[in-house]
């Protein structure tokens, strides 16, 4: 029998919340084991509980949920972390995959739609909500609206001394995470272990700047190497 994947689920929306808990608890494929209000109180349950997931809301009180995803990933950089939120702002976007978010979901996504992103998102895939492609295309192309500045922000640097930076394996890794493909599929793929993946990833999110799978394939994508 298959694991469930645990989850954190973080809302402010205490009815939301409940909601949402007793509909994934429903699903055998999850398993949630913490929740929470606001950003403290979720860096709190995630030290106790370390869920696989986070499922989280932006507007909470205090700190927004896209400036907390560096500090949930610092806890635990294996976690994955999928956005659920009412907010189709560009900035929003932007600072989620940036920040490294593992997803980005609308709160009007069908029931089955959030079930299988979270899945897929488990599984290694990157997840955006359809009506937000557009706008994440849109802000690639405009480099203002990133946060960060230039020198701190991988996208804005040159691609090909960055990826000089990994090894002949990591390159290959790269190459495959950018095309969406799950740690499963690469270990397959290049016949080694999974766990072996797991560590090259993190060698690339080290030497590259990065926090997310996320962010691979936007540098990919942007700098036309897949």
């Amino acid at each position: 029998m298959i694991e469930p994947i645990e989850l954190l689920v973080v809302d402010d929306h205490t009815l939301f919340r409940r909601g949402l808990m007793a509909l994934l608890s429903q699903d055998e494929r999850f398993r949630i084991v913490g929740e929470a209000g606001d950003v403290g109180e979720a860096l709190r349950v995630l030290a106790t509980t370390r869920p696989q997931m986070v499922l989280l809301d932006n507007h909470l009180p205090g700190v927004k949920g896209v400036d907390a995803i560096r500090s949930f990933k610092e806890v635990d950089p294996d976690l994955r972390i999928l956005m659920l939120t009412v907010s189709e702002d560009e900035d929003d976007l932007s600072r989620a995959l940036h920040n490294g978010a593992d997803g980005y979901l609308l709160k009007t996504a069908e029931s089955d739609q959030l079930c299988e992103a979270l899945v897929k998102v488990h599984e290694g895939h990157s997840v955006i909500s359809p009506t937000m492609l557009n706008k994440l295309v849109s802000g690639l192309r405009r480099p203002a609206v990133m946060t960060m500045a230039p020198e701190n922000n991988p996208i804005s640097q040159a691609p090909l001394q960055l990826l000089d930076m990994l090894s002949p394996r990591e390159k290959d890794i790269f190459i495959l995470v950018a095309q969406s493909l799950s740690n499963k599929q690469i270990a397959r793929d290049l016949d080694i272990a999974e766990s072996t993946v797991k560590i090259h990833i993190q060698h690339i999110f080290k030497k590259m700047t990065l926090n997310s799978r996320v962010q691979i394939a936007i540098f990919a994508a942007t700098n036309g190497i897949v």
